[in-house]
């Protein structure tokens, strides 16, 4: 029989060969007896199961077994590489215990591969297991632990080790600094990543690009995008990683314009974008609602050659939803190459905020049918959906649903749940869903039964509410808002003046509104009597024109939406200087005859301006889509995709 051992001289090559240059012929059931017959391992039978149930488990251990292959490092190299390419662990446990009654029993090198690859099969009690085990350990050792506990959702235990490491004397390399750094970016501070930024200089990592990405990813992590930027431009060079890690923590803060300039930068200096790039572009133009500049983005993805895969195509189907665009979105999904529960939950939820309950139901139906496993966004989605469209027998169906897939409703379910009682006018009965809770009532759930008490004029019940959530935050603007417009709109201006004194007292500032509108890749925004705006002047007559059109038609001003004493001619004219009003005004100014028109708002559309929207999109003949914080408003031929239920 030949045996490897003739050939000792080179075992490294010989086994390359037996793996990689294998001839047909392998592997007889039968024990070998030619004794001219060479062993000829190919690649895929690298990890064979034994023969019999007599063997080790693996074929090559059982010819290492009885003498036909000696044992060798590099092969025992070669099967924890296959073990950990393929994250086959039982294998990987079999090998190792092998190796335990071999010569490599207490080898570093081998025990340090031993140790990675049960990290990369995500096994950390066997990495730990033997990490305790080993008599000896170098800086390879640590750095392995530590990285599999960073890269396997464990940064606690990561960061405990670091410390311990540096105690024993061991400096740290680019690969342990990385890891510990993103582990540093996963807590509630910062304060440990300065720590570690300050062993980067000391070791002098800093300059370096893998360890420098992992520094800028973490402190833009914790929002502190000025420290990322520093150590972005001290980079000595760059990479994707480092661009990426700024652009994600822009999105991650809403602010899409950095993003998306950080993202032409990236194209501009030869960088390729990876699947993360788009899926934080995509994010940030979410937020923003971009649709000119997230179908550009989408176009760079077609041209590239990248497929709508895992979330990149999850983000864009997103993305269309939020920039008003329900019909992209569906055509985004139709072809995705594989559609998991985050695809249909944004196809639920872009059919909720478009006030399409029913539709948003019935993807549900069909998702169930097919045997896509909901989880407890999906059921939220749901429940957003029938609130918005006032499905109050499908909404409490869907809560009751969840016992089914054993899904424990949270906070945000019960808000919703309110909402949908209080919206449908069952305010009594929302108060009793209240009390019989599991759970004690937040100031969200409060905020709910307000928002439907306002909607309601049931000024008695509103009043309990907002005082329940000044309890719980008496800082908060909006309750004291909703309160006022109440008071307002019920015609007791003095009641309405007392709650803005008290927020005047307690220093609670309401949030400006603004509304903003995109045209020619620009976004202009405008707020509440503007008077900023280079076009002021053109503006405001396009708007008196469209006024007194729609008032033609039937439009009458609803004045309660203006808080202060003035006699009624003072308190119209305020109504029409509102920041919606002013920018569908700009937009008929600069979009062609036709045009769909897309606006934004940072908070809820008033009354008056939705029924001017109604009339307007009548006498322009245009589709006017306002998107305000809670869902999307399709004005087309004088009415409103909500139908006035919002």
């Amino acid at each position: 029989m030949l045996k490897c051992s003739t050939f000792s001289s080179n075992k490294a090559y010989i086994v390359r060969y037996f793996i990689t240059f294998a001839a047909p012929a392998t592997f007889p059931d039968s024990d070998f007896s030619d004794d001219t017959q060479d062993l000829v391992i190919q690649d895929k039978d690298i990890l064979r199961k034994s023969h019999h149930d007599s063997g080790t488990g693996l074929h090559v251990l059982d010819l290492i077994h009885r003498g036909s292959l000696e044992p060798d490092r590099s092969l025992y190299n070669t099967l924890f590489k296959k073990c950990t390419l393929l994250k086959k662990l039982d294998e990987a446990r079999i090998v190792h215990a092998h190796i335990n009654a071999s010569l490599f029993k207490d080898d570093l090198v081998m025990q340090n591969t031993i140790l990675n690859t049960y990290c990369k099969c995500g096994s950390l009690d066997d990495a730990h297991k033997l990490f305790e085990e080993m008599p000896v350990k170098d800086m390879v050792t640590w750095t392995a632990l530590i990285t599999g506990y960073s890269q396997n959702d464990q940064p606690l235990n990561a960061l405990v080790l670091f410390p311990q490491m540096l105690r024993l004397g061991l400096k740290p390399n680019q690969f342990t600094l990385s890891s510990v750094l993103k582990a540093s970016g996963t807590g509630t501070s910062d304060r440990y990543g300065r720590q570690v930024h300050a062993f980067c200089f000391k070791y002098g990592y800093v300059w370096n690009v893998y360890v420098g990405s992992s520094l800028l990813d973490m402190y833009a992590r914790f929002g502190r995008m000025d420290d990322a930027w520093s150590v972005f431009d001290t980079l000595e060079s760059k990479n994707e990683v480092s661009w990426n890690a700024l652009i994600a923590g822009h999105a991650r803060k809403g602010e899409g314009e950095h993003a998306l300039k950080m993202f032409s930068g990236m194209l501009r200096q030869g960088f390729e974008p990876t699947h993360f790039t788009y899926s934080s572009v995509f994010t940030a133009l979410a937020s923003m609602g971009s649709l000119e500049q997230g179908k550009w983005v989408h176009a760079h993805v077609i041209k590239s050659g990248g497929k709508l895969v895992a979330y990149v195509g999850n983000t864009l189907l997103d993305m269309y939803a939020k920039s008003g665009s329900i019909d992209d979105a569906r055509k985004v999904f139709n072809r995705l190459e594989r559609r998991d529960v985050v695809s249909w939950n944004s196809m639920i939820t872009g059919y909720a905020q478009h006030g399409l309950g029913k539709e948003a139901v019935r993807w549900f139906a069909e998702m169930l049918r097919i045997r896509i496993v909901p989880n407890e966004i999906t059921f939220l989605c749901v429940l957003t959906a029938c609130s918005h469209a006032g499905l109050l027998d499908e909404g409490q169906k869907c809560l009751e649903l969840m016992k089914k897939y054993s899904i424990e409703p949270q906070e945000a379910h019960y808000v919703t749940m309110v909402d949908l009682l209080g919206r449908a006018g069952r305010l009594d009965q929302a108060m009793k869903f209240i009390i019989k809770m599991p759970i004690e009532p937040t100031a969200a759930v409060w905020g709910a039964l307000l928002g439907a008490c306002r909607m309601h004029k049931n000024m008695d019940l509103g009043t309990y509410a907002a005082e329940r959530i000044f309890e719980f935050d008496p800082h908060d603007s909006g309750p004291h808002v909703l309160l006022a417009n109440m008071y307002a709109s019920a015609g007791r201006l003095s009641d309405a003046a007392k709650v803005r004194k008290m927020m005047k007292e307690s220093r609670v500032k309401k949030e400006p509104a603004c509304s903003w509108v995109e045209t020619k890749n620009a976004i202009h925004m405008f707020v509440a009597n503007d008077d900023a705006h280079p076009q002021r002047e053109e503006i405001r007559k396009v708007w008196d024109e469209i006024c007194g059109k729609i008032k033609e038609i039937g439009y009458i001003p609803d004045s309660s939406h203006v808080l202060f004493y003035a006699d009624q001619q003072e308190r119209e004219a305020k109504l029409q200087l509102h920041s919606e009003k002013l920018a569908l005004a700009f937009a008929l100014m600069t979009t062609p005859p036709g045009f769909t028109i897309r606006i934004k708002k940072n908070i809820r559309v008033c009354g008056d301006c939705h029924s001017a929207f109604k009339f307007a999109s009548k006498v322009v003949v245009r589709e006017i889509i306002v998107r305000d914080t809670n869902r999307y408003h399709h004005f087309r031929d004088g009415f409103c995709s909500c139908g006035d239920y919002w």
